[in-house]
């Protein structure tokens, strides 16, 4: 439906944990790997169910990364992901996964019971590769509790973090958030290994690694808002003009290091065209104009913003090149290609002065 799902490599690690869980208990492989499927089911059901009610809420989605606690959304504009951000739309959607998760398991109990009510379900272990039936009851029963804890990154947590964003501020709510998810972890690793509950392990161990995801998240945003646009852009680049040929664009992209050229006319910036289009457009319809080709609509960033805050107003829209401006003035050009290098310049830089 136009959205992407993608699973982290967290779930590597998580197969080869209900492979060694099996191997543990004399089982195959298989089991071990049929364990590992129903949990993939049960946080892929939980995070449909939220992308499903944020289309209802007009909310745009890009993306879900299924993570082994539940999954992120990303969006495609900065509307929706700042729509996403209020307290109130948090908290709503914040009770559709758990919700979802135990409402499933509910079902899947009542369906034994009514089709095979002498199969054991509550008993333990409740996640087991040696009874799958089980398993996938307890599972989903458990992902919907889990996630009303009020750690990040789960449901609880977001919800945490948007009511402490909105009256402390976003740097103070990301670090009670990571804080608060690392204690929740420790505690619940903790918890699992006392009661012998490997449920209860993975989870903690999972909430840990999230909440220092977050933590470095929190040590980006820091510095990123600490870059400007004029210490990172591209002040030597290569233009083109609207007149110009085709055959000339690509002469040009030829003996440059570019993917992406600013249109100019005059000293205004009047386009973007990529060597991509360029190509393109000379394959299907032979020689023609930059101006035929170039991209008119687009955003442009201040040698005065921050990196932080251009990252974040650019998200989704699939631009590979910012042009900088001053009042209508091209002076400058950030791109993926030179952003990570001259970030790690900058620092080197920063760092140099320091020691003076």
């Amino acid at each position: 439906m136009g959205v992407d799902v993608r699973i982290h490599t967290f779930f590597i690690l998580l197969l080869g944990v209900c492979a060694a869980y099996a191997n543990m208990l004399g089982l195959t492989g298989m089991r071990g790997f049929g364990l590992w499927l129903l949990l993939v089911f049960c946080v892929m059901f939980r995070e449909i169910a939220r992308g499903i009610a944020a289309a209802y809420h007009g909310l745009q989605l890009r993306s879900i990364l299924l993570l082994p606690t539940g999954g992120l959304l990303s969006y495609t504009n900065a509307d929706s992901m700042e729509r996403s951000n209020e307290p109130r739309l948090q908290l709503q959607m914040a009770l559709v996964g758990p919700l979802a998760s135990v409402s499933l398991g509910v079902i899947l109990w009542l369906t034994v019971l009514g089709m095979a009510p002498s199969l054991p379900i509550a008993i333990r272990p409740f996640a087991t590769p040696a009874h799958l039936i089980r398993s996938v009851i307890w599972l989903n029963l458990f992902l919907g509790l889990l996630n009303l804890l009020p750690a990040y990154p789960l449901d609880a947590g977001r919800v945490l973090r948007s009511y402490i964003a909105k009256t402390q501020g976003k740097d103070s709510a990301a670090k009670t958030a990571s804080i608060i998810g690392q204690g929740t972890g420790v505690a619940a690793f903790a918890a699992g290994v006392l009661l012998q509950s490997p449920l209860l392990i993975v989870a903690g161990f999972f909430i840990l690694m999230g909440a220092k995801l977050e933590d470095q998240g929190v040590l980006f945003q820091s510095v990123v808002d600490t870059v400007f646009m004029k210490d990172v852009m591209l002040t030597d680049f290569s233009m083109l003009s609207p007149s110009d040929t085709l055959e000339d664009a690509l002469h040009k992209a030829i003996h440059s290091l570019q993917d992406d050229f600013p249109v100019v006319r005059g000293q205004n910036l009047v386009g973007i065209v990529s060597r991509q289009n360029i190509i393109e457009a000379l394959r299907a319809e032979g020689n023609g104009y930059v101006q035929g080709v170039m991209q008119r609509a687009f955003p442009t960033a201040q040698p005065e913003d921050s990196l932080g805050a251009t990252i974040s107003r650019f998200a989704g829209r699939g631009m590979s090149l910012v042009p900088v401006t001053d009042s209508g003035r091209i002076v400058g050009i950030v791109t993926l290609q030179n952003l990570m290098h001259s970030m790690g310049l900058l620092t080197e830089s920063r760092r140099l002065r320091q020691r003076e």
